[in-house]
């Protein structure tokens, strides 16, 4: 367990030392299973702090089945991990050897989610079968149903509250704390601020001292006014880029559409019955069946709503033919003008300008098959949903939403940050002894669906490893810290007083939290223009520097917490729109998630309205690239640099040569 002190920090300020070998910052998929493989490498005192247990991503999102990517392991369908690493690789902006990493780590993390109980499903055969999910080659996903990462979360937390974990919940941490100067930069610990405590924040003060930090702070979901993240989510990348981090692929996310009263992704089996979407103005009145201005016949509308199902996430290269992303662009025009989207499981599309009406028989091959192998001919929506996925119609019950009597809003809305910080083969930073894992790190490019969940755990398991082996020293005690990091908490505190002592000048937690959220939704969101983003970009930086002179008043919506909060979601949404300029700036074209916007684009959205939407095709050059995001000294400004992807490996290992490696631990050199 951590070794507590009292100390002296500056003039009035007193703090809680807790002196410990790693601190994961999170408390997510990713950061217990970290903890996990520390307890179980040996790997000295660790500890979690957390904002809130159980309040992010992995215990509160999923879809109608949430994806687990991972090797083939079922049939005589042959596989490899070097097959698995080309799926991920592929699709461009990711490192070649992280791909063959998280290739090779998908079984293996696999079974030890199946070891802690996670239901994923086998057949009597002891096969866990699999599926095709986005962008996947091979039948290699598999799913524990709609609460896949939850299951995922809430039986490592009871691994890890079973191992003794330290466990410091309703903590911010409000910023790590180094020493060392470019190469030679490290993390030294971190300082946190008690939540939940109406003390002032000079008597609720915590200081870690520690060797390593691990980040599992998951995706800033809140720097978007649309997203499907759990609300509060904010990623802390600002956390690592204020003190040098590197970021990567900053520009890469992933948009979807989703409910929004209740957040929660609309993906697989809620499009594939073929549920009727309809729009109203904000009173609930005026109804329209808004996406028969788009299609030319039925047939091609309902298999294209069919297809959302494992076509789900915005894909810019399926709005050209109609393909199943205008359906996402239709929805976020009705939104766009101030119109309701509404998505109702009572009824099949419906049809009127000479639409002919909803029937099976009029769906395309591939989803006529679909549902047929599937047994779901039902007359309605609800029913199919009902035969295929019940328990997708139950996580909305047990959220107050009966499916069966009521349609739901919803939005395209962000969904996954595939950019993030940057890390080696063993997820460790640029800046020394930082671990990035999860969301937070960069490593995800355009890639299969369920892949993610999988990178965190591969992750995890490559930082717990490294630091069992070679980062496996005791921190410095107290004096020696003191005077390593006294400076640093100092200027710390003078923060804090800056948030403390803001004026009437200064603006409110929520107001630049809206101010974020709009700019990121307008301009970094899934359709991105060269025509706005500098201005953008001016405007955020302009944001920035009048909190670090201002400060934000402490004294409503949240206090001193949500203001570092909102300084560094601040300093992240910089750095993406930086990122995002950069990209436009070099001829980057659409791809992925989004649409590069540009009246000279060779391409258009052509459907029953017309042509529209001009927009840039994609670079497939730029593929070989990753973005390079940091920031450049202590203000809002940021370097962003291309660098050429390193190729997957050419793994021809021998035995015998590895195994004396390993013994004399040369792996990690």
């Amino acid at each position: 367990m951590p070794q507590k002190q009292r100390i002296r920090i500056a003039d009035g300020y007193e703090a809680d030392l807790m002196t410990l070998e790693t601190l994961i910052i999170g408390s997510g998929a990713a950061a217990l299973n970290c903890a996990e493989h520390l307890h179980e490498l040996g790997a000295g005192d660790y500890a979690i702090v957390t904002d809130r247990l159980g309040a992010g991503t992995s215990n509160n999102s999923g879809s109608d089945k949430q994806t687990y990517y991972k090797l083939g392991i079922f049939g005589d369908v042959p596989d490899s991990p070097i097959e698995f690493a080309h799926s991920l690789f592929d699709g461009g902006m990711m490192h070649g050897d992280l791909a063959y990493i998280e290739a090779l780590g998908s079984a293996p993390e696999f079974f030890h989610l199946v070891r802690n109980g996670v239901k994923f499903p086998y057949n009597r055969y002891g096969a866990f079968v699999g599926y095709k999910t986005d962008h996947d080659p091979r039948q290699r996903a598999t799913s524990a149903g709609p609460r896949t990462s939850m299951q995922m979360f809430s039986r490592s937390l009871k691994q890890v509250r079973r191992n003794g974990a330290a466990i410091f919940d309703r903590h911010e941490v409000i910023a790590l704390l180094t020493s060392g100067e470019g190469d030679e930069k490290r993390v030294r610990g971190a300082l946190a601020l008690k939540n939940g405590d109406p003390s002032p924040p000079e008597e609720r003060l915590v200081v870690f001292n520690c060797e390593n930090i691990v980040m599992a702070t998951g995706g800033p979901g809140e720097m978007y006014a649309t997203s499907v993240y759990p609300r509060g989510q904010i990623g802390s990348h600002g956390l690592a880029l204020e003190i040098g981090a590197i970021a990567n692929n900053l520009g890469e996310s992933q948009y979807g559409l989703a409910s929004t009263s209740f957040r929660w992704n609309l993906s697989g089996t809620y499009q594939q019955v073929i549920p009727c979407y309809y729009s109203t103005d904000p009173d609930g009145g005026d109804v329209r069946y808004f996406l028969n201005d788009y299609f030319h016949d039925m047939g091609r509308l309902a298999s294209n709503i069919f297809l959302k199902g494992y076509q789900w996430p915005f894909d810019a290269s399926r709005l050209q033919d109609m393909g199943s992303s205008v359906i996402d662009y239709a929805v976020f025009n009705e939104t766009d003008s101030g119109r309701l989207v509404w998505m109702d499981f009572r009824r099949n599309p419906q049809h009127d300008k000479g639409m002919e009406p909803f029937s099976l028989d009029l769906l395309s091959k591939e989803a006529a098959d679909y549902l047929g192998k599937s047994g779901a001919s039902q007359d309605t929506p609800i029913e199919r949903l009902r035969h295929m996925n019940a328990p997708a119609i139950d996580i909305y019950r047990d959220n107050g939403i009966d499916l069966a009597s009521e349609p739901i809003p919803v939005a395209v809305c962000a969904q996954h940050s595939n950019g993030g910080l940057r890390g080696d083969i063993w997820w460790e930073s640029n800046i020394k002894h930082l671990f990035p894992i999860g969301e937070v790190n960069g490593s995800h490019g355009v890639r299969p669906g369920g892949s993610a969940l999988n990178s965190g755990q591969v992750g995890g398991l490559r930082a717990a490893q490294y630091i069992a082996s070679v980062y496996n020293g005791a921190p410095p005690g107290k004096d020696e810290f003191l005077s390593l990091c006294r400076p640093e908490l100092e200027r710390r505190v003078k923060d804090i007083q800056r948030h403390q002592n803001a004026g009437g000048a200064a603006r409110t937690n929520r107001s630049v939290r809206t101010d974020i959220q709009s700019r990121m939704t307008r301009h970094g969101a899934f359709l991105r223009s060269g025509r706005n983003i500098g201005k953008a970009l001016n405007e955020a930086k302009m944001l920035y520097r009048a909190l670090q002179k201002d400060g934000i008043r402490a004294d409503e919506d949240g206090g001193v917490a949500t203001a570092f909060q909102n300084e560094h979601l601040c300093l992240t949404h910089i750095a993406f729109l930086e990122t995002i300029q950069t990209y436009i700036a070099a001829g980057g074209g659409s791809r992925g998630a989004y649409v590069i916007e540009d009246p000279q684009g060779r391409l258009e959205v052509e459907t029953k309205k017309g042509k529209e939407l001009p927009h840039r095709p994609e670079n497939e050059a730029m593929k070989e690239e990753i973005l390079e995001t940091q920031r450049d000294g202590n203000g809002a400004q940021f370097r962003v640099e291309a660098v050429h992807r390193r190729p997957l490996p050419e793994d021809d290992s021998w035995y015998e040569t590895v195994w004396r490696r390993w013994r004399e631990g040369d792996i990690f050199d």
